[in-house]
């Protein structure tokens, strides 16, 4: 009983420290919008304030299954601001489940707890949105033990394209094949991005792939770093060669510097006013996402007319925004428009929990790119 009053106490003190970071909303008459992306539109870019660190909250119960998602059968649904606003215990399938979410927007924006609602369906979000606790394609801990090894299985030794990463008698773990193939090619001139963002695409392996070799999702894409075939040849490596891990990191760091070459200029005609340090945090925030989405998307995100308008508004307004809260209320206020979706908003946050999580082990606790 002890052990349940304290958890549920937790549970309400988290609950009020989501509220706590929001700003007030206006009353406003509940409205059923025809569909979620009108909550978006209707959405006023100061409420990206504390807009990450909300997010943060509720993505570490997913991935950790702590929170409200202890209980992996469940559906927790949260705001425009990243706000926590209740939960649902799954029904005995999934469109039960989908009907059931819908009565709980509708029972929240009746008593006044939203604004608006938008149901959603099997295919597409509604709002407030919902998130399944059950993510089976996601083990942190199973992926962080692979990344550090010491299981044989996951070490690493070999040459590849010039380099050398440990040796038959003396393998190494995953993080430091990236750290050592990062470092030489970085000696050799050819990286120029910024070292600081080491800490996330190290953090980013264990969202991509969980550090599987073997990995192959549903669009073809492969390996450890989940890069796509036209990658793979661009990178000059042949088929059968795409799952070779020391090729996989080359090539991503490769991907990675083609990136800045490309968003550096648009990048620094919107945001480079800003002081170092935040224009330095929200360059990397960026660089990460375009590894996911593509640096088209992004740099349409700051000179496109229709995708920029947010961009614009967070570089004339950024004293009273975090680079964190900047770079996803970027993608937010853009989401149903060019391919962003829930998946873009998740993953800088999922990313971000990734690598502190792999930088609380006591082997990286000292490494350089996880105390910067």
């Amino acid at each position: 009983m002890r052990s349940f009053r304290i958890t549920s106490f937790i549970r309400f003190m988290t609950f009020v420290l989501l509220a706590s970071l929001s700003p007030v909303r206006s009353a406003v008459a509940d409205t059923q919008l025809e569909r979620w992306t009108e909550a978006v539109r209707q959405t006023p870019y100061r409420y990206s304030l504390n807009f990450y660190r909300n997010l943060s909250i509720i993505r570490t119960w997913v991935l950790l299954s702590t929170g409200f998602c202890e209980k992996p059968d469940r559906h927790i649904l949260f705001d425009n601001q990243g706000v926590f606003k209740g939960y649902l215990n799954n029904r005995d399938d999934e469109a039960a489940t989908q009907q059931a979410i819908n009565q709980l927007r509708k029972k929240l924006a009746a008593k006044q707890k939203e604004p608006f609602w938008a149901e959603g369906s099997l295919s597409d979000a509604g709002y407030p949105f919902a998130l399944a606790c059950d993510q089976p394609h996601v083990d942190l801990q199973e992926s962080t033990a692979r990344m550090m090894g010491p299981d044989k299985d996951v070490l690493i030794w070999g040459s590849w394209d010039g380099l050398k990463v440990g040796d038959k008698n003396a393998p190494v773990p995953l993080y430091k094949a990236f750290i050592d193939i990062y470092e030489t090619r970085k000696a050799q001139g050819r990286y120029s991005f910024p070292d600081s963002i080491m800490k996330e695409i190290l953090g980013q392996v264990l969202i991509e792939s969980g550090g599987l070799k073997n990995s192959r999702s549903v669009a073809n894409a492969n390996g450890i770093m989940q890069l796509r075939t036209t990658v793979l040849k661009d990178c000059g490596i042949p088929k059968e060669y795409y799952l070779h891990r020391m090729a996989q990191i080359d090539c991503a760091l490769k991907l990675y510097q083609q990136n800045h070459r490309n968003l550096e200029e648009p990048f620094n005609a919107l945001f480079g006013k800003l002081p170092e340090k935040k224009r330095n945090a929200l360059y990397g925030l960026l660089l990460i996402q375009a590894y996911h989405g593509g640096v088209g998307r992004i740099t349409r995100l700051l000179n496109d007319e229709e995708l920029n308008q947010s961009a614009l508004y967070f570089s004339s307004h950024h004293q009273s925004y975090s680079a964190e809260d900047i770079a996803l209320g970027m993608v937010y206020h853009n989401m149903g428009r060019d391919h962003f979706g829930l998946a873009s908003l998740f993953y800088l946050v999922d990313v971000a929990i990734a690598s502190d999580k792999l930088c609380a082990h006591k082997a990286l606790k000292n490494l350089k790119y996880c105390a910067g």
